[in-house]
């Protein structure tokens, strides 16, 4: 007997339609190569299947779509590829994000039943999606205006100078150990939150969150100056939350995928390890960059970091 909770019973709930295509019965009905469909299926998330029933019309009408766009020959299908597990990985989370708020939410009120996630999910849909359409067209607009300014600039599309920021929690793994599950959950949740309040508010972009740790950019030193700053007053100095640390570093950094690669990305990393509780340490780049009449910077004495050598940090603060 199945229990209430399985994903038979979720799934169509969820989706508003049973599966009933298998993977060659939706190849068929759109068009679309087996393997293609497949390498697509797999840049969603999903499990690529074989002969049970699997797909909705909506899956062969998604699929049809993609197609559809390859074929006119605006972009190609690796392209379509990587834009679709752009999104997979960008919903997977964002899925599991709703769920957890909504099921802690359903918890509160004494109400543990699947249905009543169910119903506050169907409840939740329509208005939910329009917020995910509204905001996606706000930070499309965004991306935009900034590859348009790197256009103007003549700069590399994929290659930007910018300042890389690392919010690190201080001995992450001793605290979870004190802690229960529900408190660490809390805490990281919290913490996150407050680093991407900050962050918005100083103009730059939180890249992606890591647990314990929150990476960052922004196109301004000072605004990431000030974002490091808010960072260590909201969390550091707050007696309810853990210690934190932060490093910057400055530099040109690749963007691909929503995400950023570079050696700024693994220095500012680095530099956490060297600062002290509520402290922040930059790179010699970033404190070339700060306004001398505003900030007074100070060496300190080089040490090995990891994949960089001797490193001489710099220690800021604002005058």
């Amino acid at each position: 007997m199945k229990g209430s909770d399985t994903p038979d019973e979720s799934e169509p709930a969820v989706l508003g339609e049973p599966p009933v295509f298998n993977a060659f019965d939706i190849s068929e009905k759109t068009g679309v190569d087996i393997d293609e469909a497949r390498r697509l299926w797999r840049a969603l998330g999903f499990p690529t299947t074989g002969l049970e029933a699997a797909f909705s019309p909506a899956d062969a009408e998604a699929l049809t779509t993609i197609h559809e766009i390859v074929d006119s020959g605006l972009i190609d299908l690796d392209t379509a590829v990587n834009l679709t597990r752009g999104v997979g990985q960008t919903m997977a989370r964002l899925a599991d994000w709703e769920v957890a708020s909504l099921s802690q939410v359903i918890d509160e009120q004494d109400a543990t039943a699947t249905g009543d996630l169910l119903r506050v999910l169907d409840e939740m849909g329509r208005p939910f999606e329009r917020l995910l359409i509204y905001a996606w067209r706000r930070h499309l607009a965004a991306a935009a205006a900034r590859v348009q300014a790197l256009r103007a600039n003549e700069e590399d599309l994929n290659t930007v100078q910018l300042t890389v920021g690392f919010a690190d929690i201080v001995s992450f793994t001793a605290l979870s150990n004190r802690l229960s599950e529900e408190r660490i959950g809390d805490l990281v949740e919290l913490f996150e939150s407050r680093c991407s309040d900050v962050v918005s508010s100083q103009h730059g972009r939180v890249i992606k969150s890591i647990g314990d740790s929150v990476l960052f950019v922004n196109d301004d030193p000072i605004r990431a100056y000030d974002t490091a700053d808010g960072i260590i007053n909201v969390v550091g100095r707050d007696s309810r939350m853990p210690d934190v640390r932060v490093g910057l570093a400055s530099g040109s950094v690749v963007m691909r995928l929503g995400d950023v690669f570079g050696p700024p990305v693994n220095l500012a990393a680095r530099l956490t390890a060297v600062a002290r509780r509520n402290r922040m340490i930059i790179d010699a780049a970033t404190a070339e960059l700060l306004p001398s009449d505003e900030f007074e910077t100070r060496r300190l004495p080089g040490r090995p970091v990891r994949g960089f050598g001797v490193v001489e940090p710099v220690a800021v603060r604002r005058i």
